[in-house]
């Protein structure tokens, strides 16, 4: 099977990256939401970065219209499943938003379309049955995609096997290392290890050991890396870092997503709002005095 056309569930800011390196790559690309809001922001994303990849030499003058050209921005359903070959999903962490997502979706995409989730946690086998063909489901899970370029491909009990080169050719194609996970985890394997770096960070504050910078400076500067794990939180999203912790019921887990809620009740997402547990788009960690 050959993938051409691309469709993104969710236009929020991992769907709208991912949206972007498709369109860069040479696929056509619809990209779907239930607010025009998400669209427009989708659209301000994909343009700031495009800014930024001209500024690094990455695409030439000119290229961002050709790009942008690619890309259909929709509220309609069936227009943005229309001849789709692949569908990628990347709404809200919420296994009864998903499931409502992927009946509407199974129900009116093409046959011949491949059907993945993006979840950052949950399990594919939670939501495949919806889609109505579980056989042509998998979970096809990005990072960062323009910086962190893997993506886990995990295939749930169900999944034709034979899927999983024609998505490990995808992932190439999409200039990202496909990585297999053998069997359903949670949190594939970077997220299960990054869980808990950030469970540990998140145990440190709310059992006031240390502050928010200290416990950054203390990673960055021990392992030579630019952000500790509040900033990584921050590049996450405090809302998606939430919809996964307040899941888990340990105790330290329990305070921390409290923790968590109280910034999001103040709208403070991280760095896609302006503001998390730093001030963007200045935050205090990339001062040149922070680690001194």
């Amino acid at each position: 099977m050959t993938i051409k056309t691309i469709c993104i569930l969710g236009a929020g800011t991992l769907g709208s990256r991912v949206a972007l390196q498709s369109a860069i790559s040479g696929f056509q690309v619809t990209v779907y939401d239930i607010e025009q809001k998400s669209l427009d922001f989708s659209l301000q994303t994909m343009q700031k970065i495009l800014r930024h990849l001209f500024k690094a030499n990455q695409i030439p003058e000119g290229a961002d219209q050709e790009i942008l050209a690619r890309i259909i921005f929709t509220l309609d359903p069936l227009v943005a499943v229309e001849n789709a070959d692949f569908i990628n999903e990347s709404v809200t962490e919420e296994p009864e938003i998903k499931k409502k997502v992927w009946k509407q979706f199974g129900a009116i995409a093409p046959e011949k379309t491949i059907f993945t989730t993006n979840t950052s946690y949950m399990l594919a086998s939670m939501f495949a049955e919806d889609s109505g063909r579980p056989n042509r489901f998998c979970a096809f899970h990005f990072h960062d995609v323009f910086y962190s370029r893997v993506v886990d491909i995990m295939p749930h009990p169900s999944t034709d096997m034979a899927l999983i080169p024609i998505l490990e050719d995808l992932g190439r194609k999409l200039n990202q290392v496909p990585v297999l996970v053998k069997k359903e985890n949670p949190g594939y394997i970077f997220n299960t290890m990054l869980m808990a770096l950030l469970g540990a960070a998140g145990k440190l504050l709310t059992g006031e050991v240390a502050s928010i910078e200290d416990i950054d400076r203390s990673w960055m500067v021990n392992f030579h890396m630019p952000m500790g794990p509040f900033g990584i939180l921050d590049s996450i999203g405090l809302d998606t870092a939430w919809h996964v912790t307040h899941k888990m019921p340990d105790r330290a887990s329990v305070a921390f997503a409290a923790l968590l809620k109280t910034y999001i009740d103040q709208g403070k997402l991280g760095e896609k709002t302006g503001e998390g547990f730093y001030t963007y788009p200045h935050p205090k960690y990339k001062e040149q005095d922070f680690v001194l």
